[in-house]
C-alpha cells in the first residue's frame, strides 16, 4: 500500500476515540485539532500504533509532539511511504 488515506485514517480515529465517534464525522475533519476531536494523548498514541502497525510509516517522538491534526499526521505517514517506495 503506497499512501494512506483520510477515509482510512478517520476508520482508525474513530475506533481510538471510542466514546463519541460523531466528533470525528466533522467536515473539516483533517483540519480538526485531535483533542477537538477527541483525543487525548493515549488515544493518539493507539492511532500512531495503528498506523505503524498496517502500514510501517514511524512517527517518532518529536514529530507526535508537534502533531496537532489528522492532515500533518498523513503528511509524515504518505512521506514516509512515498520514501519507501521510491
Amino acid at each position: 500500500m503506497n499512501a494512506i488515506t483520510s477515509e482510512e485514517l478517520q476508520e482508525i480515529i474513530v475506533m481510538a476515540e471510542g466514546d463519541d465517534p460523531s466528533a470525528v464525522t466533522v467536515p473539516d475533519f483533517l483540519d480538526t485539532t485531535f483533542g477537538d476531536l477527541g483525543l487525548d494523548s493515549l488515544a493518539l498514541l493507539e492511532v500512531v500504533g495503528t498506523v505503524q502497525r498496517l502500514w510501517g510509516a514511524v512517527v517518532d517522538d518529536a514529530e507526535l509532539a508537534s502533531l496537532s491534526t489528522p492532515r500533518e499526521l498523513l503528511e509524515i505517514v504518505n512521506g514516509q511511504l512515498a520514501s519507501a517506495a521510491a
